[in-house]
């Protein structure tokens, strides 16, 4: 029960207004480095250490493994990733949004591939699914100019599956539908009715990330 309710908090935290999910800044380049062929811009779960996390990471590499000579580069999401979803979501949204709106302007040929997981899977909802109302959500997603360069989208152990009114990112996007894969665990308390803790934790083990790596290499 009190996971459930945290994962309603997290709910929460997408109905704020979409004014403080584009009030921060558009994402400075992490370094002076050539544009990648491709940049994977991912989101960490809760409490995850700052970076990718580990399902982050494993997607990443999977994805190089998979599309030849191409360079993949990789962006981490700077957001808390903390237990107050009403403020850190919105805040990955915004990081989230302005990476993208960096990585158009300044590497416009660079195929773009949004993820995250669990909480960070919410980021990437709160960017991509269509503005309209979806229980206590309300998107607010990519402009046009910047959906545009976004290839692929992949997220893992998503909580909007498990909100009313929600489902997979991909039927609740008409966007970026046919360009999602969400990945959601046989009993992952998260995205399922289930009661598992650990099948949220089996991404990597479970071959899911390799899956999502093959969907997204054959759409970038």
């Amino acid at each position: 029960m009190v996971l459930r309710r945290v994962l309603g908090s997290l709910g929460a935290a997408m109905a704020l207004p979409a004014a403080l999910v584009s009030c921060v800044a558009a994402a400075p380049p992490v370094a002076a480095q050539p544009c990648p062929d491709i940049e994977v811009i991912f989101a960490r779960g809760t409490g995850a250490e700052p970076g990718l996390g580990f399902v982050g990471d494993a997607f990443v590499d999977a994805l190089r493994s998979k599309v030849g000579g191409r360079s993949v580069g990789a962006y981490a999401v700077n957001y808390p990733a903390g237990w107050n979803f009403d403020s850190s979501a919105p805040a990955g949204a915004a990081d989230a949004t302005g990476r993208v709106q960096w990585m158009a302007d300044n590497c416009p040929n660079t195929k773009l591939v949004l993820g995250g997981m669990s909480q960070g899977a919410g980021v990437i909802d709160l960017i991509t699914v269509d503005a309209r109302p979806l229980g206590r959500f309300t998107p607010n997603p990519l402009p046009p100019r910047l959906a545009d360069h976004v290839a692929a989208v992949a997220v893992f152990g998503n909580p909007l599956r498990d909100v009313p009114g929600g489902g997979p990112l991909p039927a609740l996007s008409g966007t970026f539908g046919s360009r999602t894969i969400d990945m959601c665990a046989l009993d992952d308390i998260f995205c399922t009715k289930g009661l598992s803790l650990g099948a949220h934790f089996s991404y990597v083990e479970n071959g899911m990330v390799n899956q999502a790596a093959d969907f997204v290499a054959g759409r970038v």
